[in-house]
This record gives C-alpha cells, structure tokens and sequence, in this order.
C-alpha cells in the first residue's frame, strides 16, 4: 500500500487483541498510537483499538430568551415544576467534536432540528487553522512598544504591535508566518502563546524596545509588573470636551495632559462657548486647533501615556499680555485622573505646586468614575480552509457564497462571530464568548478551533449538502459520533443566541 492511499485509509474500528499501535487520522501528523496512550496533540486516544477523541462533545443548553442566563436544566422528559427553565433547546457545539481530516469526509456532525417551524441543519467540525491568529486589545495609555515593533513569548517571535485604538494598544499576534515560517521553536512556541490565550489562560509577552506585559482575556493587564486599574475616558481634548462645565467658576486652566492629544481648557472650543477667559499658557507642542496640542512628549509610562513625570515639562512661559497675573490657578490632570496636580502663579508669573484643594477633588473623582476598568480582550482570527468547507459540502464554494450572502451563520462554539468581506470565511470572535478551554492543537502546528455552520434545512440541499449524514440532535445525544467520546452538557454563555434570529426570521427568497 502507498503512503498516499495508507493515509486516507479508515482508522481500524474493532478491537485490536495484538496491542500494536493504530494510525490516528485526525489531523495531518497522522500519530500511531499504542493502546491506553493519547497521540501527540492529546486529543485522541486508541482505547480498545479505537481512536477516541478524548474531551467530551459538548451540548449548549439556550434559554427560551435571548442572552438569558440558564439554571441547571431539567431532563427533557420531566415536567416543569414552576422552578426550572425547561426549554429543550440544544445546540451541538464543535467543541470535542472531531474534525473533518482528510478533506474528503462529512463533518463529523451535521444535526437537524426544528425550531419554530423551520428545520435547520447546524454543521458541526473542530477546525485545523494553520492559517490564524489572535488580536490583542489591551486597555491601557502607556507605552508598551514602538508600532511594528517584534512581540516575543519565551524569546521567540510571535507577533508584532499593530496600530493603536482609542485608548487602548494594540498586538497582532500568530499568523501562518510565525507558525510555519521560522524555526521549529519559533511555530511551537506561537502554538502554545495562541492556545494560551484563546483558552483565557495567562500569557507573559515581551516587546521588543518596550514594555513586558501579562495578558490574560477578561482580566487587567500586567505592563512591567503594574496592573492597569483604568481605561482613559478619552484623550486629553475629549476630556476637555466633556468635563469643562464641571470646572467653570472652580478653576482658571485645566491642562489634560496625553500622549496623543493634550486638551487646554481656555483654548478649547468648550471652553470658549463657556466663556472661558485667556490665560495666557504656552503649551511646548505642536498645536493643531485651538486647545489641542500634539507631540507634547514621547510615549511612555507617565501622565496620560507620556515619559513625563513633572507635568510642568510641557509649560512654556506664561503672557501677562494675554491673561496671565499673579494667583491664577491652574489643575494639570491626566486623562484616567490618576495623576492630578495643582499650581498658582506667584509674582513673576511662575507655576508654583500647592496643597490640591477639595474644590476640585469632586471634578478628579468625576474623571476617573467615567473611566472603564482596563481588560485584555482577545479576538481569534482564522481562516476557514479546504477542510472546514468541503466536510459541509462537495461544491466547497458553495459554502463561502452562502456565507457572504448571509443564508449561513457562522459560530464557534455557540458564539457568533464576525465574518470579514471579501473572497474566503474568514472570521474573528471574542473567545470570552466561548466556553472555557474550547480550542486545542495539533503539532504541525495548528490551532484547533470549533466552527459550526447554520442554515435552513432546505439552504443546505441546494449547496450540495451531506444529506444523508443529517442526524438529530436525540440521536446525538443518545449514539454520540464516530470518536466514541462522551458528551456533556453545559449552560450556554449568557448573549449567545440561538438559533439565529437572521435565520428563523428572514423572509424566503
């Protein structure tokens, strides 16, 4: 027999008494494994020579509302006694389901359900995704590291810092490049930063001429041994914006100080419509409209995402001309409000620190009170291949169209995810939507990623669907699949909704 024809060739279903070792055909590492061992992914197992994936397949239990979080749910068969939701709807996840390797098979679930009168079919597969990554989002103004700049796990390169959002940093980490395009230490080291994080586990990264950071989904971020508390209620000209009332009549200037926009009251738009009066304050920066100063500093760790810890740096002499005199008050703040200042000017027109007055503590608090607390979010990005789209249907193709043309929605595990435009699927979803530790890996290596395809019933016949490996989700839940593992099932996450509305609802072409 050939490598070629040996490879696709079944996994022995009966018992093997001599002990040897059977092929697993799950993904493309194709491991002999021994009886009682697991293969190199841990995954599956050969118990009794069989191949058995070895985590359960995992059954969603959705309220009859959507997003309504669920108690533990009652047996189908039992009435309700006036205590439970009984609901009797499930969702089959991809979560332990198996994959479709080698490309010829059927996903290893395509169920049927009817909900409201429309009979849907949910194709259900744990994807291979060489092809993937992950967006980091972490909420914070300080300076973690230069754009482009390497971002490294274990000394390896995985990712690199992408471009800033408002208020928070930015890292694109994963991508076939560093999984397959560098050492052999570099592709495993990715594997296991990727895995890591899309099973909200804890990661230590570093950047290169930046920040070490401790990034965990859902949690506050760690930059340099610090956790963050705050996300910026904006930048220093939002601030501006949105907190002038609040310091008319208290306060003579108010400087936000920021990295990327630094705010001046008496200059500022909202300022004038207050009629705030000239104070005459030089801000050291390159002024863009009025009250809106850029380049104040360079990034960093201090006020407001700069290297500044004396917000004075940035002063220039103030112009009894132009409104300065003896006594003004000015309040330098950042725009989390966790570094604030006071100064009057003495005689000769110089800021001078005093005691921060209680005046003003209210409008601080304020700031910081409209400040979001500092996360990690995590988004896995993939794109779904050869694999995923030719276990749903023999016109691959197809599927993609039904995809972008919105007849087919697309979850992993139960979530609902983003598809992005354009030729392919490929899609991004927060993983803190997903249930707890639902990706795995191969040692290629790959992520491994549950993905589900859902659509009416009737949609899925015409795309050249598997028709005939259509099964319940009864006899799911009572046969299980070709894996032979059990199932579990578990509450949905709260949000999640299903079936998809878009699908029960929209109107038949």
């Amino acid at each position: 027999m050939s490598e070629l024809s040996e490879r696709f060739e079944p996994s022995p279903e009966r018992p093997d008494p001599t002990g040897e070792k059977i092929r697993c055909d799950a993904c493309p590492v194709m491991c002999y494994i021994a009886d009682g061992r697991t293969g190199a992914c841990d995954r599956y197992g050969n118990v009794g020579g069989k191949i058995v994936r070895t985590d359960p397949l995992t059954i969603l239990h959705h309220a009859a509302e959507e997003g309504t979080p669920l108690v533990p749910f009652l047996d189908p068969e039992e009435p309700w006694d006036g205590e439970l939701v009984n609901t009797g709807r499930r969702f089959v996840s991809a979560i332990g389901a198996g994959t479709t390797y080698p490309d010829y098979k059927p996903a290893p679930f395509i169920v049927s359900q009817e909900v409201e009168g429309v009979d849907l079919v949910t194709v259900v597969t744990e994807g291979i995704f060489s092809y993937c990554g992950v967006k980091v989002k972490i909420d914070t103004d300080r300076h973690i590291g230069p754009e482009t700049a390497t971002v490294r796990a274990k000394g390896e390169p995985v990712g690199h810092v992408t471009t800033a959002e408002y208020g928070s940093q930015m890292l694109s980490l994963g991508g076939v490049r560093h999984l397959t395009g560098g050492s052999k230490a570099e592709g495993r080291v990715t594997c296991d930063t990727l895995l890591a994080l899309c099973n909200r586990e804890p990661v230590e990264l570093t950047i290169d001429d930046g920040a070490t950071l401790v990034v965990e989904a859902g949690k506050a971020p760690v930059i340099d041994g610090r956790q963050e508390q705050r996300m910026r209620v904006g930048c220093g000209s939002a601030t501006i914006g949105m907190f002038a009332s609040q310091w008319r009549d208290l306060i003579d200037e108010v400087v936000v100080v920021d990295d990327h926009i630094t705010g001046v009251v008496s200059e500022h738009q909202a300022g004038k419509v207050l009629g705030w009066p000239d104070t005459g304050i030089k801000i050291i920066g390159r002024r863009s409209t009025p009250g809106r100063y850029f380049k104040v500093s360079e990034p960093g760790l201090g006020w407001g995402g700069t290297t500044i810890a004396d917000p004075l740096e940035i002063l220039g002499p103030f112009n009894a001309n132009k409104g300065a005199r003896p006594g003004l008050s000015l309040l330098m703040v950042s725009t989390t409000g966790e570094q604030f200042a006071y100064y009057e000017l003495d005689q000769d027109l110089k800021p001078v620190a005093k005691p921060f007055p209680d005046r003003l503590k209210k409008s601080v608090d304020l700031i910081e009170d409209n400040c979001e607390p500092a996360l990690c979010t995590v988004l896995f990005m993939g794109g779904a291949g050869g694999s995923l789209r030719a276990g749903v249907t023999e016109n691959p193709v197809n599927l993609t169209r039904s995809v972008q043309g919105l007849n087919t929605y697309v979850t992993c595990g139960g979530a609902p995810v983003y598809v992005w435009p354009g030729g392919g699927i490929t899609i991004m979803v927060d993983v803190t939507r997903m249930p707890q530790n639902a990706f795995g890996y191969v040692p290629t290596p790959a992520l491994v990623a549950p993905v589900e395809f859902t659509l009416r019933r009737d949609d899925y016949i015409r795309l050249g669907g598997y028709a005939d490996e259509i099964r319940s989700v009864d006899d799911i839940v009572a046969r299980g699949g070709a894996y032979h593992n059990p199932r579990r099932d578990t509450p949905a996450p709260g949000g999640n909704p299903w079936p998809p509305l878009r699908q029960r609802r929209r109107e038949r072409r």
